[in-house]
């Protein structure tokens, strides 16, 4: 099963409840595909044990063949690629990597190279399988490099993924082909908000899901209405609580110190698996 751990905005909690999760079910792997800013391992501490730079394909121009017709550019729909009389300029921040500009050209003149545009790394921690993927600075698409974050998933062992905020195309790249998505969110109107954003993008994908509210206590009670409203299930509520805030502070996943949470986040993952069928 792959668990997906989403939210309409950043700072609710994802990598919190993310890790929190893992580190109650033994066998598991844990994926952070927030590449731009992955933050799993500083509460998991895991040790990294291999690294895989990620690669996308880029058009390679041979001045030799080309005529300066245009047509690689008149194709590319990102403008990647500008062609003046004396010279083709390539942008490859733009480049999405499809091929195309090559399949136009009449001169056969585009060959495909590669260029690296971040890197995986792969570790662990006692029973849990850590993956993460780390964008180059500067670098547009974070897709390519969570795409292979998820290509690191063992089919056979339970899976949860920390997912980017918001409903971007990274977002639908994490969570697509989960088996469920976890939503977290807080009682406040900016958290139910994006809450409605999330839930309306996983509706389209047709992934089951439920929500817990992070920080109960501080906001008020549109979140849980909402969730009644739209038959969306509330699995579990954790509390705006100064110990679990210092401890986030400091770099502990609280279920280490506060081992009374281990239950619930065991009983959350029930539920789930018994939704999941």
């Amino acid at each position: 099963m792959i668990t997906a751990v989403a939210s309409g905005k950043g700072g609710t909690g994802k990598t919190t409840v993310a890790v929190n999760l893992a580190l109650c079910l033994g066998e598991i792997q844990l994926l952070d595909c927030d590449v731009e800013e992955p933050n799993a391992h500083l509460f998991l501490n895991p040790v990294i044990e291999e690294k895989k730079p990620v690669e996308v394909l880029i058009p390679l121009i041979n001045e030799e063949l080309c005529v300066r017709c245009g047509k690689c550019a008149e194709f590319c729909q990102y403008n990647a690629l500008a062609v003046t009389k004396e010279l083709v300029m390539f942008f490859p921040e733009l480049c999405h990597s499809c091929g195309g500009c090559a399949i136009v050209c009449p001169n056969n003149a585009i060959s495909e190279g590669k260029r690296t545009t971040g890197v995986v790394e792969v570790g662990g921690k006692d029973k849990i399988r850590f993956v993460h993927g780390i964008l180059e600075v500067g670098e547009a698409m974070a897709s390519p490099v969570i795409s292979e974050v998820k290509k690191q998933i063992n089919k056979d062992v339970d899976a949860i993924l920390d997912v980017p905020p918001g409903t971007s195309c990274a977002v639908i790249e994490s969570v697509r082909d989960s088996d469920y998505c976890i939503l977290v969110t807080e009682p406040t109107p900016f958290g139910l908000n994006d809450l409605k954003l999330a839930v309306n993008m996983l509706r389209e994908m047709k992934i089951p899901h439920g929500v817990i509210v992070n920080r109960a206590g501080i906001g008020d009670g549109r979140v849980q209405e909402y969730c009644d409203k739209e038959g969306i299930r509330l699995l579990m509520e954790i509390p705006h609580d100064e110990q679990i805030a210092a401890l986030y502070s400091n770099g502990i996943a609280f279920v280490e110190r506060m081992p009374e949470y281990e239950k619930k986040f065991r009983q959350v993952y029930e539920v789930i698996k018994k939704e999941v069928g």
